[in-house]
């Protein structure tokens, strides 16, 4: 077993060298990119509305292709959902992965092409284990198994006889791994896959509780639900007991903070490590490349192109967009990316801070909309506003005003829940059933919430608080921001608002 570990890890680190060159030479590797993405996308059909071939460099690119939203991008993708091809990339599309819903989608489909996967997703894990290894050399990390917490596959909902198939983008990797891959991880691909999530969680913990497992990948909430239900089967103080040679846990898709002291408690010891990782469904953005440090490095050679617009541009109809060589240290934007998928100035809706430009390092700053994602649910203001709205309407209640938080796993195994905070003008006729239809509805409209909640794994039902008459506008007057614009967040990621006004209102 430790031939086998050494050997892995010199062949991971022989990718170090690309990994240094486009640290060095970020403007080139991104250059290189355009010129490979227009080039691909000269003889689509998408290519040829926008004149690719007329193309000379960046400014030609950014001229002549408008910015999209998924509002924008869904009729193309659509197309390509019914068995349309060459419209948007140069090669057959077989996969989309499914994530969590826009305004007027219950989820969105983003396409995944076989460039994507094999240049971008796969070599984001490779990646990671590359800068691991790199970062400990001490690491152990192909003594064992990694243990991979996907999500599921579902068939395509626009084309039925197709061979296309739709799923979470953890799904769609898991699903293309090559075999060796398929090896080094556990649980067996038939239970990684399955989509009854209660039973899913049980057959993993059993599956997986008397492996060697080495490493943990996933998202923060269904680890700590999986883990939890291992120590309880094996009757353990903690995850240790049942996997001694734990060494490393690598997270991704919410921010890990909050939960940070419940890994200290599942998993108590001083050597378990943590990196961070930026994969979304549109692509491989981001790693936690430094030991000391939570910045992510900006992946450039991944068939990705970046562009950037400041968010005090945001919301003008034409605003601001810069490429990557001129962005600066300190600042907030909203990322835009061409990619090797077939998406083309693509507004992803998440929104990065650099900290560093020589590399480029970021930190994750949130979202171009308020939201709560501290599950993996991606709950957005328009969520919110609607599923009140619903619940209102069908109890006769009027809102003066609202504003939710998460409320995170506790100590004792409580799980996590939405906490509201809603001040009505008219209450309504039953508050129980109020109540019940705002996490009915939000349920419906989105995806991810819903598989969040059901059965209670990852989520209970929401947490409501009655305001008293003026709670928000007391509330708004101490921070000084009674009047004018200021209006009250509907949604934040974090506390701080919320327990604000539970003060107040105690």
């Amino acid at each position: 077993m430790e031939v086998i570990n050494s050997f892995m890890t010199w062949v991971f680190k022989s990718r170090l060298g690309q990994i240094e060159y486009f640290k060095k030479a970020p403007h080139a590797a991104q250059d290189s990119v355009l010129k490979d993405l227009i080039e691909a996308g000269k003889q689509t059909k998408f290519g040829k509305e926008f004149d690719f071939s007329s193309f000379k460099s960046y400014q030609d690119f950014a001229k002549n292709v408008p910015l999209n939203d998924y509002e924008g991008f869904k009729p193309y993708i659509d197309r390509v959902m019914k068995g349309e091809q060459n419209l948007i990339w140069n090669t057959e599309i077989e996969w989309f992965s499914k994530s969590s819903g826009t305004t007027s989608s219950r989820s969105k489909y983003i396409p995944v092409t076989e460039e994507s996967l094999e240049e971008c997703h796969f070599k984001g894990g490779k990646d990671m284990v590359t800068i691991y290894v790199n970062n400990y050399p001490d690491s152990k990390l192909f003594s064992g198994k990694s243990l991979t917490i996907g999500g599921s596959l579902e068939s395509n909902p626009l084309n039925s006889n197709g061979k296309a198939k739709a799923g979470d983008i953890s799904a769609v990797i898991m699903r293309n791994l090559p075999i060796w891959a398929q090896f080094a991880r556990t649980p067996s691909l038939e239970v990684a896959l399955m989509n009854e999530w209660e039973a899913k969680i049980e057959k993993m913990a059993r599956e997986t509780m008397d492996e060697n497992v080495v490493s943990i990948a996933g998202v923060p909430t269904w680890t700590i639900v999986l883990l939890r239900r291992i120590i309880e089967i094996k009757k353990a103080k903690n995850i240790l007991e049942v996997w001694p040679n734990l060494e490393v846990f690598f997270h991704g898709a919410v921010a890990f903070g909050p939960y940070r002291n419940l890994f200290k408690e599942l998993i108590p010891s001083d050597k378990m490590r943590y990196m961070e990782t930026y994969n979304a469904s549109e692509g491989f953005f981001g790693l936690q490349d430094q030991i000391d440090s939570d910045e992510l490095l900006l992946l450039l050679d991944y068939g990705i192109f970046y562009e950037f617009i400041p968010m005090e541009s945001w919301e003008e109809e034409n605003p601001t967009v810069l490429p990557l060589w001129e962005v600066e240290v300190g600042k907030n934007y909203a990322l835009v990316i061409s990619t090797n998928g077939g998406l083309w100035r693509y507004k992803i809706g998440d929104t990065v801070r650099f900290t560093s430009t020589k590399p480029y390092r970021f930190k994750i700053s949130g979202r171009t909309k308020h939201f709560i994602n501290a599950f993996g649910e991606e709950v957005i203001v328009e969520n919110a506003e609607k599923a009140v709205e619903f619940a209102a309407e069908k109890t006769e209640a009027t809102i003066e005003n609202f504003t939710a938080a998460p409320a995170y796993f506790g100590k004792n195994g409580e799980k996590g829940a939405h906490e509201w905070i809603i001040e009505f003008a008219k209450n309504p006729t039953d508050l129980a059933k109020f109540e019940e239809l705002l996490d009915q509805h939000l349920r419906e409209i989105n995806s991810d919430y819903d598989a969040k909640r059901h059965k209670d794994l990852a989520l209970v039902k929401p947490i409501i608080h009655i305001a008293e008459s003026g709670l928000f506008q007391e509330w708004l007057r101490k921070k000084g921001k009674l009047g004018g614009q200021n209006k009250v967040p509907r949604l934040s990621n974090s506390r701080d608002y919320l327990d604000e006004l539970l003060a107040i209102m105690k």
